[in-house]
């Protein structure tokens, strides 16, 4: 990233039209961008400040920006389906990503939740990623590298997780992106340190049902629970104050639980969990 330096040669930019539709493109020299707004040369853009506007061959406006990781997940490549920003934000805050965290992940799809794990963790941490399909895998590297160049501190695992974690050290979160992760959950306790935090993210609530018994039923769990997360846009112009028509509803259930040391009697407390808002977080 080139924070605060005028736009160079070889980057990536984010056009956004003054409809707000937007275009994510590598600046070159003496290339030029096209669409249905007019065309703009790549050179109108290169050595501009960052929130330069720059006008189309048919005079219309394009604001240039360097594009958040957000706006990079959403415009991206894609080989699986992405975790939605809304998603990735809660997923990062639940799980309790930290610098020099060491985090174990399956399901690396297009590269979405890896590309926030590894800001989050920093240099000093590590992210170790499976995922079964050589084709994913290598469009979410290619996503990775274009975003964040080359990574020293991401393993990437091209088989099933449930292979692999009983070889792997002890990790301090695990995130899953997988169709049936309660079947992991044994696995999971042992790969993960006491304290640790596992969380998965599956799209129905018959899912999320499953993998909240499978917790609650061992000992080596606590603290369960599962939601979803609901982003409502507002439009306020002048005395037009309303939400949008469209929001982005329902995309995943997210489900977390804490690694624990069991009892000695070994019986799961299956009551252990975290209060309902009603029950007086607010």
């Amino acid at each position: 990233m080139n924070d605060g330096l005028p736009f160079q040669d070889g980057e990536q930019v984010l056009l956004t039209d003054q409809r707000g539709k937007r275009h994510l493109i590598f600046l070159r020299k003496s290339e030029t961008f096209h669409s249905d707004r007019g065309w703009v040369p790549h050179d109108a853009v290169i050595g501009q400040p960052e929130g330069t506007w720059v006008r189309s061959s048919m005079g219309l406006r394009y604001l240039a920006l360097r594009p958040t990781l957000a706006e990079y997940v959403l415009e991206m490549p894609r080989g699986a389906q992405v975790i939605y920003p809304k998603d990735l934000a809660m997923i990062l805050f639940w799980a309790d990503i930290y610098p020099g965290c060491r985090v174990l992940e399956a399901g690396t799809g297009s590269g979405a939740l890896t590309l926030a794990l590894l800001r989050a963790v920093g240099p000093e941490g590590r992210v170790i990623t499976y995922e079964q399909r050589d084709e994913f895998a290598r469009r979410a590297l290619a996503n990775i590298h274009m975003r964040l160049g080359e990574v020293a501190n991401l393993a990437v695992r091209l088989r099933p997780v449930e292979d692999g974690l009983g070889e792997e050290e002890p990790v301090d979160r695990v995130l899953l992106d997988l169709p049936e992760p309660w079947k992991l959950t044994s696995l999971v306790a042992a790969a993960l340190r006491p304290g640790g935090i596992f969380l998965c993210y599956v799209p129905t609530i018959v899912q999320s049902h499953q993998i909240a018994e499978a917790l609650q039923r061992e000992p080596h769990w606590a603290l369960v629970e599962t939601f979803e997360t609901l982003y409502r846009p507002w439009n306020i112009e002048g005395q037009s104050v309303r939400p949008f028509h469209r929001m982005v509803a329902h995309t995943g259930f997210i489900t977390v639980a804490r690694r624990v040391v069991p009892e000695e009697s070994g019986a799961p407390d299956a009551r252990l969990r975290r209060l309902a808002p009603e029950d007086g977080e607010r």
